[in-house]
């Protein structure tokens, strides 16, 4: 059989296993809307999270994502996807022995002085091993697993098909870019090589941050659908957060996490676009390992120009200056009352930057603010006529819900003013750009 039409038969398996769900979801919430047939969305949604917790694949990474989104999906599903946890069974021995051969050769195994049989973690598109290298260097080998260049192109039609049928029900936000964008980033997530060079690329830049640790790629070790990188010891975030640990402690992993993101973000215009909780782990002096290099954005430096304008309009209260921002960033036709209600959301997100004081990321003890929030600002939307969010917001939204919601986890306290502004004082667009295209070269990431 060749490799296309083994491809072809893979997508219409995994179709076949996760039709069921997506239809589901539209012929009962059409039910709802159109005929005012009432159903039971939370039984519902808890299958559909079951049933992709099972699968390993993209199909659960996407519902993890759309659960950051506000209202890309009804609410029901988002709070049930949220809880995914990318943590689908682990593939057995005999599958790791033909797929390490398949990659490294008939003997891989004498390659190493230590190859654990029992995977140390399983995600969404492959699983790690722990093992160690004849110079007695312990390493994470990540094995994709079969099948999932197939695997993705199914998922990806069925997020397509969802994405339409809600979209009619409700045009608030027209999903277009973000589909796109989606479909680009997780493509790129089955090149191992080139997640290889992101994570050279994050070493470059947060070599000057002590706080932040990233693993090194062994590219002798590596393949398209084998990463081998250095092992990093440390526990998962929620773990540590169950032992309830003192405040200075919850403060130095926030921090840490803060610039994680954001120092790669506003000198060099690249974003993790993953801020999923088993993306990072805690070390004993509260620094913190970052993991999983799959999903990286490159904006250009007009966007990172934009994310600065913007906070300055929420500052100043001036209209006109948020107006040019959303400009920046590719929003179009955008009335008075359209802006307002984004406005809205602008405040939500910037507020706590604005104020030179330590606080918390929310001072509210309700959980479902920021829900609350959202929800008034799609209403909003909808109201005025819906808006067609350009494709380089979707992951920079994403990462500043996401990292905010582990802020929230964390109960952190912290002058969010004052990070913030470390790392804008000496902005300028052209020495980005410069910066940008040095590390990128040096890393071997593609130019955008």
């Amino acid at each position: 059989m060749t490799e296309d039409k083994s491809s072809f038969l893979g997508e219409l398996r995994r179709m076949a296993r996760t039709s069921g769900a997506v239809g589901g979801i539209a012929a009962r919430v059409v039910g709802e809307r159109a005929f005012g047939l009432k159903t039971n969305r939370a039984d519902h949604a808890e299958d559909l999270k079951a049933l992709l917790g099972g699968l390993k694949g993209p199909l659960m990474k996407v519902a993890q994502f759309l659960s950051t989104v506000p209202n890309a999906l009804p609410a029901e599903y988002a709070a049930e996807l949220a809880t995914l946890q990318a943590n689908a069974p682990a593939m057995g021995w005999p599958f790791v022995r033909r797929r390490m051969q398949a990659e490294l050769g008939p003997n891989w195994e004498a390659r190493f002085s230590n190859f654990t049989h029992e995977a140390s973690a399983a995600a969404s598109l492959g699983q790690v091993h722990r093992a160690t290298l004849p110079d007695g260097t312990d390493v994470a080998c990540k094995l994709q697993y079969p099948d999932m260049t197939s695997t993705v192109e199914a998922d990806l039609r069925q997020l397509k098909l969802a994405m339409a049928i809600f979209h009619r029900m409700d045009g608030a936000i027209q999903h277009d870019d973000i589909y796109v964008e989606l479909a680009e980033r997780l493509r790129e997530e089955l090149d191992y090589e080139r997640e290889a060079a992101q994570m050279r690329l994050y070493h470059a830049m947060l070599d000057n941050t002590p706080e932040v640790h990233i693993p090194t790629p062994i590219p002798a070790f590596s393949t398209k659908r084998l990463l081998t990188m250095t092992w990093l010891d440390g526990r998962p975030l929620m773990a540590r957060l169950a032992e309830d640990p003192p405040q200075d402690e919850r403060n130095l992993m926030a921090e840490a996490l803060f610039k994680a993101w954001y120092v790669p973000f506003y000198r060099y215009g690249v974003i993790h676009g993953d801020p999923h909780l088993g993306n990072y782990q805690v070390r004993p002096d509260a620094s913190v390992n970052l993991l999983d290099f799959g999903a990286i954005r490159v904006f250009p430096p007009s966007f990172v120009q934009g994310v600065i304008t913007l906070f300055e309009a929420v500052r100043d209260r001036d209209d006109a200056k948020a107006h040019h921002a959303y400009e920046i960033w590719g929003f179009d036709k955008l009335s008075d009352e359209k802006m307002a209600v984004l406005n809205e959301w602008a405040h939500f997100l910037y507020d706590p930057l604005t104020q030179d004081r330590t606080r918390r990321i929310s001072e509210t003890d309700d959980p479902q603010f920021g829900r609350a929030v959202a929800e008034r600002v799609h209403a909003g939307l909808r109201r005025t006529g819906g808006v067609k969010p350009p494709r380089e917001f979707v992951l920079m939204d994403r990462s500043a819900v996401g990292l905010g919601s582990v802020f929230l986890r964390l109960r952190a306290e912290l002058n969010w003013h004052r990070l913030f502004h470390e790392l804008i004082a000496d902005f300028d667009p052209a020495a980005l750009a410069t910066r940008q295209a040095a590390a990128l070269a040096a890393a071997g990431v593609p130019t955008p």
